[in-house]
């Protein structure tokens, strides 16, 4: 039996967002740092943070300031400092944050950090909404060009895929393809909007594709735009579309679970997905 015990962190932002952007990210890192000590002290190996997590969702406002929130993934000091985390707890950390490319334009980006502090790499979201009141993506970030790849780590191969994609059945198929066994989605997303997908899109994933998700939701309402309540409810699904855990809808929390690895063959014996593709007669696709 090949288990991981993996952890999802969901939390509110309850500081004004006109604060200082400054103190804003400064306060919401803090927090993560707590949470992250909180998910090693379970026995966590591996780690994954919310969309945007140093920060609160600040494509609900159309406005220059927020440029200050943006970093590299190399160099900058957030995930300098996840780096640390993740050496001092062994453990793999997914941190998604706003990067700043040498060219100047932002990335949705996750950073994937192994258990001895290595940067393995980073997943940049590929599709924006600006389908909704309150998510202005389209206005901050450039469509991601990092194809959809899988971070092999002692724990697993890790694939990510950040909140809107999940809506793109072609991304969780290239993770599938590539060898993922466990798919990891920081989302951002609100009641009215998206809650009766959240327990749909996901277990299909899983089940189409056959590994393990780790769904992560914000909680609460953030001031002052109020775009709705981000309603938590992260879970963790197995191949076969079960949920096994799922965090409450209303408060910050540190979800673990032990994953079973070897039972994504079992379902591959059973249901033989990936080997009765017919991607000859696919092309429609991308045509």
């Amino acid at each position: 039996m090949t288990i991981t015990r993996a952890a999802l962190i969901q939390s509110a932002c309850t500081l004004d967002a006109t604060l200082p952007v400054e103190r804003l990210t400064r306060e919401l890192t803090d927090k993560h740092v707590v949470l992250i000590a909180q998910a090693a002290a379970k026995g966590a190996q591996v780690c994954c943070l919310q969309e945007l997590f140093n920060a609160p969702y600040f494509a609900a406002e159309q406005s220059d300031r927020w440029r200050a929130v943006a970093e590299s993934i190399e160099t900058g000091p957030t995930i300098a400092l996840i780096r640390e985390l993740a050496r001092k707890h062994k453990m793999v950390i997914i941190a998604p944050i706003c990067e700043l490319h040498m060219t100047g334009v932002l990335y949705n980006t996750a950073a994937v950090v192994d258990h001895t502090g290595t940067l393995l790499g980073k997943y940049r979201k590929h599709h924006l909404p600006h389908c909704h009141p309150g998510f202005w993506e389209k206005f901050y970030f450039t469509p991601g060009d990092t194809g959809y790849p899988v971070f092999q780590t002692p724990f697993g191969r890790i694939g990510v895929y950040i909140c809107y994609d999940r809506h793109f059945p072609e991304g969780a198929r290239a993770l599938g393809l590539a060898g993922a066994e466990i798919v990891f989605n920081p989302s951002a997303t609100v009641a009215g909007l998206s809650e009766y997908l959240w327990r749909i899109e996901q277990p299909a994933h899983a089940v189409a594709n056959q590994y393990f998700v780790g769904a992560i939701n914000r909680v609460g309402v953030e001031k002052p735009w109020s775009i709705g309540e981000f309603y938590g409810s992260s879970y963790f699904c197995d191949p076969r579309g079960q949920v096994i855990a799922q965090s409450p809808r209303d408060k910050d929390d540190v979800l673990v679970a032990d994953l079973d690895l070897d039972l994504i063959r079992q379902v591959r014996e059973v249901w033989q997905f990936y080997r009765d593709r017919r991607p000859e007669t696919y092309a429609s696709l991308t045509r």
